[in-house]
């Protein structure tokens, strides 16, 4: 098989693996008969608790990575910020609005990480990325907006769709920091480090909420624990290494094209249990890509071709 169809291979799973992500954590809240298993607290707490210690290893292996207090308060930034307050803001979300749209909701993480660049870290944008993120916000609005659809919004309110709003602007700021700071780290380095800064708190989390009497009493416990347990250790662990090989064998942009491929799988498979969707959320979503796409990939299409031309 060739280098690149192999990446296009990789890239298809990965969207496939976070864009059933959405999923998992409604069947590790309820069963498909709607029977309440683990509270969204509780499936957040396990989630970052599986994740760090399937990790934990290769965290152990790069704490003397870690040179400075600096250091250290940077990780902790991209542990809460980019795993564990998105890990209990989803969940509590995804009690109120279908996975599908939650999956959607997440193409914000780009736009607000432009956003963040432009704001906090002076990253300078081109005239044609503005104009990109103008249009994803506009689709970021209409989206919001759109989530008032009884079939999508089901039972949910504003605070679950401000839940994923403020999830994927958490998601930015980690981003960011990792983009900015946390150059001198690996990319498994610095998730391990991160989630092993959080795990601690994710056990006692697990703890308070009486988490192991559920997992006792409740007589679906184990059905959705395992639907947790292949969120923390597929959609974590093993998401990240495929990851890591897909932008050492390509190239960032390209992994980054992830982004557009998560939200519609999350969409299909939300459809494929039974889950509502008009045509105004998914005009909405695609609007928001578009804006993501011109910003990222506007200038280097037009300058392949101008080369192509002087040749």
């Amino acid at each position: 098989m060739k280098q690149d169809t192999k990446n296009w291979v990789l890239l298809l799973i990965l969207s496939c693996v976070w864009g059933s992500s959405f999923i998992l954590m409604k069947r590790g809240m309820f069963t498909l008969n709607g029977d309440a298993i683990f509270s969204d607290s509780q499936v957040a707490a396990l989630r970052i608790s599986i994740a760090g210690i399937v990790l934990l290893p290769f965290a152990l292996k790069s704490l003397k990575q870690i040179q400075s207090f600096r250091e250290f308060l940077l990780l902790a930034i991209v542990g809460l910020c980019g795993n564990f307050f998105p890990a209990y803001l989803f969940t509590f979300a995804e009690t109120g609005v279908s996975s599908g749209y939650a999956g959607m909701l997440n193409s914000f993480t780009p736009i607000f990480s432009m956003i963040i660049g432009l704001l906090i870290f002076k990253n300078k944008l081109t005239p044609i990325q503005l104009l990109g993120l103008f249009i994803g916000t506009i689709g970021i609005v209409l989206l919001v907006l759109s989530g008032n659809s009884n079939d999508l919004k089901m039972t949910g309110s504003s605070f679950h769709v401000f839940a994923i709003v403020l999830a994927t602007l958490f998601y930015a700021i980690s981003l960011n920091t990792i983009k900015y700071t946390l150059q001198k780290f690996k990319a498994i380095e610095i998730t391990a480090l991160a989630l092993f800064i959080v795990l601690i708190p994710s056990i006692l989390s697990a703890i308070q909420l009486d988490t192991l009497s559920t997992i006792q009493t409740n007589p679906n416990a184990l059905e959705g624990l395992g639907f947790i347990a292949v969120l923390s250790i597929v959609g974590t662990a093993l998401a990240l290494l495929l990851f890591n090989q897909l932008i050492s064998s390509s190239s960032t942009l390209f992994a980054s094209s992830v982004t557009y491929f998560i939200p519609i799988v999350a969409v299909f498979i939300g459809v494929g249990f039974g889950e509502g969707i008009n045509i105004a959320q998914v005009g909405a979503m695609l609007l928001v890509l578009l804006g993501v796409f011109i910003a990222n990939y506007w200038n280097s299409i037009f300058k392949t071709k101008k080369n192509e031309t002087l040749l």
